[in-house]
């Protein structure tokens, strides 16, 4: 069975000082908009600013009833004290902690106790494989993979089977390793970022969607701007943006202004259009956002404006898109 997650969650990683520093009071005051909002599914992990984030969303979550909210978190990666901070890129004034890749079955069982310390909170819902994946590691991916496969896979399986967890699926930017994934293990779910948005989504339609409709696995759509170029931001893929990205902004954007919608809504409702898409996780450090984005989800966009990004080659016909 699929699991169930809200529609819309709170991707964590801006909370880690992604790009710039976030004070306490500003990440204090974003968590409980988000909250007021009504987002009740947070995403952290143990990487975002070695620590950080897990330590800013405990911040609000230890004093809100567990029943209440779905909580999400990483493993793959263990933090260790250390006398300065690694300000691992895309993050900047870490928390002096030390990152230890660690795929294995003890390891993934540490690395959740670890984070449950950190935020004061009694259990995790579901847990992601972080990371095993050529964008990290290089050309040592596969060898990554093959640990995490053999030992967190294995780990978290029998965490669900024990019921500590729902579910566990991979936390990855690349779709060639949640492939993989589906054929040596049984994932629940899969946070697949920045490759189902408007701007790139052909590899997953054509290779992973297929299977996780077969299988029973849901996606989780995390990065749905692709690093913030679709809400204006600076960055793509968690660096500068390529002439041609820019250029496919610039139409989206040009047809989004002649309807009069919002780039982010438009974004956000493709990701959920598509059945096997089971939530979205926008992140922000802004306590303005979580408002907008629960505006943004229902916002209405006329049937005439999806039909035009299918005419621009902006969308496949392929593709679904809100009814």
């Amino acid at each position: 069975m699929r699991i169930e997650l809200p529609r819309i969650g709170l991707g964590g990683a801006p909370l880690g000082n992604m790009f710039h520093p976030v004070s306490e009071q500003q990440a204090d005051a974003t968590l409980a908009a988000a909250w007021s909002a009504g987002f009740r599914y947070y995403d952290t992990s143990p990487h975002y600013g070695a620590g950080l984030a897990e330590e800013r969303f405990g911040h609000l979550l230890r004093d809100k009833p567990r029943d209440e909210y779905l909580l999400s978190s990483k493993v793959g990666r263990l933090l260790e004290s250390a006398e300065r901070a690694e300000n691992a890129k895309p993050f900047v004034d870490e928390l002096p902690n030390r990152r230890i890749l660690d795929y294995s079955a003890s390891g993934a069982r540490r690395s959740v106790e670890d984070s449950l310390q950190r935020m004061g909170v009694e259990r995790l819902d579901v847990v992601f494989i972080h990371d095993v994946s050529e964008d990290q590691h290089g050309p040592q991916w596969r060898e990554y993979f093959t640990e995490a496969m053999q030992g967190a896979a294995s780990e978290l399986t029998r965490m669900r089977e024990e019921g500590l967890i729902k579910g566990w699926g991979l936390g990855v930017n690349l779709v060639e390793p949640c492939r993989l994934a589906l054929q040596q293990s049984d994932p629940d779910v899969v946070l697949l970022a920045g490759r189902y948005t408007v701007l790139d989504h052909r590899e997953a339609l054509d290779t992973l969607f297929p299977q996780c409709l077969e299988r029973g696995v849901g996606i989780v759509v995390g990065g749905p701007f692709n690093s913030g170029v679709l809400a204006g931001g600076g960055h793509y893929e968690y660096g500068s943006i390529p002439d041609d990205v820019r250029a496919r902004t610039e139409r989206l954007k040009a047809l989004c202004q002649h309807f009069q919608i919002d780039t982010r809504a438009a974004a956000l409702q493709f990701c959920l259009a598509n059945p096997v898409v089971v939530s979205v996780i926008p992140g922000t450090a802004t306590a303005e956002r979580p408002a907008q984005y629960m505006e943004q989800l229902g916002a209405a966009i006329p049937l005439e404006f999806w039909l035009a990004l299918r005419e621009e080659g902006i969308l496949p016909v392929d593709a679904p898109i809100p009814k």
